[in-house]
């Protein structure tokens, strides 16, 4: 507790310096204007990183083939609030981080854990939920995690290059963590038997099982207090803005909503005070 803590002060330190910096609000521009009192970006055009392969954050609707979850809402009401647009733009995971650190996007929204290391190479925004990960079996599996643990035969993966592989190694010390290039993968393995668990986020977790009804269920936590984050490129002008977004988005109820629609945890208010 006392390292989250810790950990919740020096984001909520540094996001107030970054807001400090961030461009003013300005008249009318581009055919809108930010809300009062928050930065106006001028209706500039953000290009937005998605996987597309997480639910809740972030899908494709089979029925429509149109982007939806947590992210989409989330970053259009954002944009609302500080007048830009967002164009959202699909992206594999692997290879993100120097994509990210490179420009290439303006923002990646997909469910990332904010981590000492990653903000070597890129920027966060303040936290707006907190996650568990979660380790998700078949519905008829009664393994307990003990058993997952001592059992060698008992397969897990997850997806590469995570916090959830990190969570995995170290909960299942001694296993071979299989990975996957994205998550649906590893569920689909899961489903077909070729593994016999999959470390999620317990948000993921349960849009998983939503997708999959009375397929899979969890068998317990394996890691707790994860943060997540929007994260953009080093120096970013809208990470400032973004923050602003999001504390106003938190005072007036509007990010409790939208994480109780998509089944976010809600924030404490210690992340975006």
């Amino acid at each position: 507790m006392k390292k989250i803590t810790f950990v919740l002060s020096f984001l909520v330190l540094a996001s107030l310096v970054l807001t400090a910096c961030a461009p003013k609000a300005t008249g009318t521009t581009g055919g809108g204007s930010a809300a009062a009192g928050l930065p106006d970006l001028g209706g500039k055009t953000i290009t937005v990183a998605v996987e597309n392969q997480y639910p809740p954050f972030n899908s494709i609707d089979p029925t429509t083939n149109v982007g939806v979850g947590w992210d989409y809402d989330a970053v259009r009401e954002i944009c609302k609030r500080i007048n830009c647009v967002a164009e959202f733009k699909q992206a594999a995971w692997d290879g993100i981080f120097p994509a990210m650190a490179s420009g290439e996007y303006d923002m990646l929204a997909d469910g990332v854990t904010s981590r000492w290391g990653r903000n070597w190479a890129v920027d966060f925004s303040i936290p707006y939920t907190t996650v568990a990960q979660q380790l998700v079996v078949r519905a008829d599996d009664n393994h307990t995690l003990d058993e997952f643990i001592a059992d060698a035969n008992l397969k897990v993966g997850t997806q590469i290059g995570t916090t959830n592989f990190i969570a995995a190694e170290k909960f299942f010390p001694d296993k071979e963590i299989l990975s996957y290039s994205e998550f649906p993968a590893a569920v689909l393995a899961l489903l077909a038997g070729d593994i016999d668990g999959v470390v999620l986020d317990d948000t993921a977790a349960y849009g998983f099982m939503q997708a999959n009804p009375g397929q899979l269920k969890s068998a317990g936590v394996v890691a707790t207090g994860d943060l997540l984050a929007f994260v953009f490129p080093p120096g970013s002008d809208l990470v400032g803005p973004v923050n602003a977004a999001l504390r106003a988005m938190h005072a007036d109820g509007t990010l409790l909503q939208l994480n109780n629609t998509w089944n976010l945890a809600a924030p404490s208010g210690t992340e975006l005070e």
